[in-house]
């Protein structure tokens, strides 16, 4: 079963998004530095991200939804059977295991395993 994780922005002025999102949601982030500012929406992560040329390796810098799914593989594997395909195949990143696909509208979504950490200071989404 799938369940939403978190929310993805990428922007150029991590100052000026944490400082609306702080007056819009009534809190601080619950992490903050130079590059992102993390907040918690009940469970749900809204992560302010700085922008950054991605480099050939790098997964894209787009806003995105993540979907947290008990079985990474087995969620790919009926993606597959359903004809759906992957922009990034799984794989472990410093954050955790995660599997990246496109909607049909071309916008990013990150499928990721529910037992993962939450992200840390200075990790790409």
């Amino acid at each position: 079963m799938l369940k939403l994780h978190e929310i993805a922005r990428f922007v150029d002025d991590v100052d000026t998004a944490a400082a609306f999102y702080e007056a819009l949601l009534g809190g601080a982030p619950v992490q903050r530095n130079e590059e992102i500012a993390i907040f918690d929406l009940g469970g749900i992560t809204l992560l302010i991200h700085r922008r950054y040329d991605p480099g050939p390796d790098d997964l894209p810098c787009e806003d995105h939804i993540a979907f947290a799914v008990d079985d990474l593989d087995e969620a790919v594997r009926r993606l597959w059977s359903r004809g759906m395909s992957l922009e990034r195949a799984p794989r472990q990143y410093e954050w955790g295991r995660s599997a990246y696909l496109r909607d049909p509208a071309g916008r990013l979504v990150e499928l990721t395993a529910d037992s993962d950490p939450p992200r840390r200071s200075g990790e790409h989404a």
